[in-house]
């Protein structure tokens, strides 16, 4: 197997929060690659060793500064990642229970974007659909 096809099989796996506070979704804008300046959930990379629910946890307070608890999955994603790769994603409910908001990490802003509003946001591609059809959203 050469360079490229080993790239081709590297799955990273990685977590999403979903926050929600009177009609509301929690969004942080992208402040790196991949898709840098949107809007999505807050989340990252799964560490060796964590649990998607530690991971989910620490994500969150790295991005948002909130403390959270996880809820249950939502769903699971998959999408194209870096050289080849791609990353399973695993969208966590969350209820946040401390914290002060506050956009940290690898986000550049974060908001409490109202559901009507979704549509009017530069999202990450896929996230309104996976949302919907995961009946996270009304």
């Amino acid at each position: 197997m050469d360079e490229a096809e080993e790239a081709a099989e590297v799955e990273v796996a990685a977590v999403g929060a979903i926050a929600i506070r009177d009609s509301a979704l929690l969004l942080v804008q992208r402040g790196h690659a991949p898709d840098a300046g949107k809007w999505s959930i807050p989340g990252g990379r799964v560490e060796p060793g964590e649990t998607d629910a530690e991971a989910v946890v620490r994500e969150m307070a790295e991005e948002t500064g909130f403390s959270v608890r996880v809820v249950r999955l939502a769903g699971e994603i998959v999408r194209p990642g870096p050289s080849g790769g791609r990353y399973r994603i695993r969208d966590y409910v969350v209820d946040i229970i401390g914290g002060t908001a506050l956009a940290g990490d690898d986000a550049a802003d974060l908001a409490w974007v109202p559901f009507a509003d979704l549509g009017a946001r530069e999202l990450t591609s896929g996230l309104l659909d996976a949302l919907t059809e995961w009946t996270v959203l009304p």
